[in-house]
Formats: C-alpha cells, structure tokens, sequence
C-alpha cells in the first residue's frame, strides 16, 4: 500500500487513529469525501481497554470486518462473569442464552492490532492515513456566538517534523482521553463520583473459566469492596490484569504502584488462585480521573468522538464499542452534512442526545456497581424476571426504549439492603454490653 501524500484541504480531518478516528475515517471516505486521518503514535500501538461488547458486532459488520475479526486468532467472549468480596463466583452471564445469533459471540483483543485493522480499513476505502504526526492546534475563527468557534483547519507535526496546515471543511477529534477540542474550548467536566484511578499489568498462564466461560471477563471485588480487579484473557495465554478504585484510596500515600497493586491482589480471595502459578509479562502501569463528559459535543465545523466526548468507567467493557458506535454514527452526520453543505452543531451532532441516552444506561449500571450496598447476585435472585435486562446491557444493547426498565427495582434493591444493613447496626448496637 503506498503512502499517499498530505494535501492542503481535505473534506474531514479525523484527529486520533483509535477506534472511534478509524471508524468515523472509514465511513467518510467510503462516501467520497476526501479524509485525513491522523495519529499521533507509531502504528500499531499499544492501548488497553481489550475486552468488547457483543454489540460492537454491529459496527464491524457496517465496517466489512467481522469475517477478518474471525480470523484474528483473538480469544472468544461469550460470557460475563462476577465474583464477590467473599470469592463467592455467579453464574455467568452468557450472552447467547439471550440472543442466540453470531453477534452474541464476540472477543478479546489486543488493542494494537485491532486499531490497526481500522485504520488500515480507513485506509482502504479512500482515507490517506498518517501516523507519527503530532496536532499542534486546530485553527478556528469566531462564530454566530462565542462559545460556538468554526473550525477551520489544523496544525500539524509530521513524522519528519515538518509543521503544515491543512484546511478542512469538519474536524473530528477522536483524540481519545487528550480530548484536545474540549480542553481548548474549556468543555471536560470530571464526573465527581468517579474520580477513579487504575493499575494494571498482563500475566501468561492465569488460570481461566472452563469450557465456553474460559473467555469471559471476570469482575472481582476485593474484601473490602474498596477496590475491585478485572481479568480479561486474551489469546496467546496472557490475561490482562487491572485494579481499580477510587483515586484517592489507590494511589495517595500508599508507596509504588507495584506495592500497591500487589497489596490489592492479596486482599483478593477470588483473583490471588487465578494467578499462583502465573508469571507477570507485563509493566505496572497506571491512569486515573478518567471518568468525564463535555458539556458540548460538536460546534460548527466539529464534533467530539470517542473518549474525547467523554468515558464513563472500565468495569463493564463499554469504552471501545461506545467509539465504534460514535465513529459510525458520527460518520454518517457528517456524510449527509457534506451532502447538503450544512456544517451546524445541530447537523454534526444530531446522534448525540440519542447516544447519550443509551450510554447512561450504562452509567446508572456503573453507579450502582461502586454502591457497598448493590450486590448483582442479590439483586438477580429478587428479580429473576429482569435477567435478560441485565443481559442486554452486558451486551451493550442500551439504545431501545426498555434498556433501563429494571433500574426502578435496582433502585429498590439497594434501598433495601441499606435499611436492612442500618436495621442490623443499630440492633447490634444496643445488644453491646455498657462499659462500667
């Protein structure tokens, strides 16, 4: 595949060759559109965040890609499973007792090659791909109002260090947790009830589920529920391996990340047999404060995809399938906006509402994970009926009227246990002997 040359004006300009960049790249320049895509790292390149939704099935699928996704080699996911602080394990989740279709099958990636198969897909439908250069700036004059700047076009370093400017009629940043346009125009807000931190690392030869669980990704809580790991196997016989909490518990005053991660592991009956016998491959590594959103998601001339329009939490894998669905549904806006010569927020942005319906699904669902007194286990025993609900958002399938029907009872549930866990308090409280 040559290397195309870099023009001075392209119809779109993608900032970011994750997989929101790559897929909104991909379905602009399969229209016609002249499309530049750029990033910032040597690809390919390494990214957590490996573990997919089954419903990124969809966008693959939109993409041309699930028959060379099959041929990857990458571990198969079907199903989700939760072990509590005690190491009490649940029943898994699997997805195909829901939806019996392919589509309930999916994977465990390793992100570098999987970014890489997007942006060589950009690439092949007509995107020219670079990366090894640098956005410096996007260059904007004023609009109808102040807060809404035009984008106009972007600033560059190439990989041999030339700095160019490129005119462009839509900039798409899809520069992942960076968010460059939000930081410029003042936009990210960090959600305060998630101000989480992470460690995480890789492992070979982690002891796995059995049969078609061996692919599952694992939720376990630590004793003290202060703190909970992720164990996402992926092909090869390495398992990706992370804990989080809250950034102030994890990371303040605590020593290296190391000796902190190893404390957590410890204080993990569930996840410490699971790794006896392993050998860590990988580096300790660590991020923190990544839950957020932005107050605007797209202006004239732009629209925020991926992470950088915002992120809610690792623990149940939505990061990657909420860029897919932002790179497609991204995609086509700005396809029909070129079609029409309408460049508006209201243009760009008109899949924004509806998403962010959909993804806060998933933050409720979050919420309720990090809150001492929800309990799935529970929670699924008293409410038997809404198991298929539970299911489609461990899916992903968050974007239909019913997706949130259960969070009533969720709601009721936790109530419940937190009366119940007040109630025993109090009568332990008043059996206690008076001290003389």
């Amino acid at each position: 595949m040559s290397t195309p040359n870099m023009k001075d004006f392209y119809d779109c300009v993608v900032i970011g060759g994750g997989p929101a960049g790559g897929t909104a790249a991909a379905i602009v320049a399969e229209s016609g559109a002249s499309t530049l895509l750029i990033e910032r790292d040597p690809v390919p390149r390494f990214h957590v965040g490996e573990s997919l939704m089954p419903e990124c099935y969809w966008p693959l699928e939109r993409l041309g890609l699930i028959d060379q996704v099959k041929r990857s080699g990458w571990q198969t996911k079907k199903s989700v499973q939760f072990v509590t602080h005690t190491g009490k394990e649940s029943a898994p989740f699997f997805f195909r007792e829901h939806d019996e279709r392919e589509c309930s099958t999916t994977w465990q990636v390793e992100r570098s090659e999987f970014d890489k198969m997007l942006y060589d897909r950009a690439s092949e439908l007509g995107a020219d791909c670079f990366d090894r250069t640098r956005l410096i700036d996007v260059q904007t004059e004023a609009g109808e109002t102040p807060d809404q700047p035009v984008a106009r076009a972007v600033v560059v370093k190439t990989a041999d260090g030339t700095e160019k400017t490129i005119g462009c009629k839509v900039v798409v940043d899809a520069t992942g947790q960076q968010a460059f346009l939000a930081g410029k125009m003042g936009l990210k807000e960090i959600n305060p009830d998630l101000k989480k931190a992470a460690i995480w690392t890789y492992y070979r030869d982690a002891v796995r589920g059995e049969g078609d669980n061996d692919g599952a990704t694992i939720i376990l809580y630590t004793k003290s529920r202060d703190s909970w790991f992720w164990f996402i196997p992926q092909s090869r016989g390495i398992t990706s391996v992370g804990c989080v909490g809250d950034n102030d518990y994890l990371l303040k005053g605590r020593g290296t990340p190391e000796e902190i991660f190893e404390e957590e592991l410890a204080n993990c009956p569930g996840l410490a047999p699971r790794l006896a016998n392993a050998t860590r491959v990988g580096k300790i590594t660590t991020a923190k404060e990544f839950s957020y959103m932005t107050r605007r998601h797209a202006g004239p001339g732009w629209v925020l995809i991926g992470d950088a329009l915002g992120f809610i939490d690792p623990v149940y894998s939505s990061g990657v399938y909420f860029a897919l669905e932002m790179g497609v549904r991204a995609g086509d806006a700005i396809v029909d906006g070129l079609k029409k010569n309408d460049l508006s927020p209201e243009q760009l942005g008109n899949w924004t509402e509806d998403f962010k319906e959909g993804a806060s699904r998933i933050r409720e669902l979050v919420h309720a994970f990090y809150n001492k007194d929800f309990s799935i286990g529970r929670f699924m025993k008293e409410h038997p009926e809404y198991r298929g609900n539970v299911t489609d958002l461990l899916i992903g399938r968050v974007f239909h009227e019913d997706a949130g029907k259960m969070f009533p009872a969720l709601d009721r549930s936790i109530e419940m246990a937190r009366a119940n866990a007040m109630s025993k308090a109090d009568s332990m409280a008043d059996t206690k002997p008076m001290s003389t």
